[in-house]
């Protein structure tokens, strides 16, 4: 379970790291990750999940966006960005790519991040 400082929250926040951030995407999941410019010192990375009805029945998002949260404690990010992890149909379907495709997308949105 990811603690409430690591959580993005508010809608503005997610509607800031999907405009304005930088994207990566796979078969089941795409990651936005934008640094914060606000904080002195930077903090660690808050992260937000999307798991749209596309992706099955409130049974199957759940139990999506718990495997999400599961992976993304031991993803460690650049520090004081905020990351949204946007599950794909693909998530539901294919359930062992999703480590995977999570750690390979979180990997490249960051090096995206840090070019900015």
């Amino acid at each position: 379970m990811l603690p409430g400082p690591r959580r993005l929250k508010k809608s503005d926040d997610f509607g800031n790291a999907v405009r304005r951030g930088s994207r990566a995407a796979t078969p089941t999941v795409v990651v936005h990750m934008v640094r914060r410019t606000l904080q002195d010192p930077p903090v660690e990375s808050r992260v937000g999940f999307v798991v749209s009805k596309k992706v099955g029945n409130a049974v199957t998002r759940n139990r999506v966006k718990r495997r999400l949260r599961h992976l993304v404690v031991d993803l460690h990010g650049p520090v004081g960005c905020d990351v949204v992890v946007r599950a794909l149909p693909g998530a539901s379907e294919h359930p062992e790519r999703l480590a995977d495709d999570l750690s390979s997308a979180w990997r490249r949105a960051g090096r995206k991040a840090d070019a900015c």
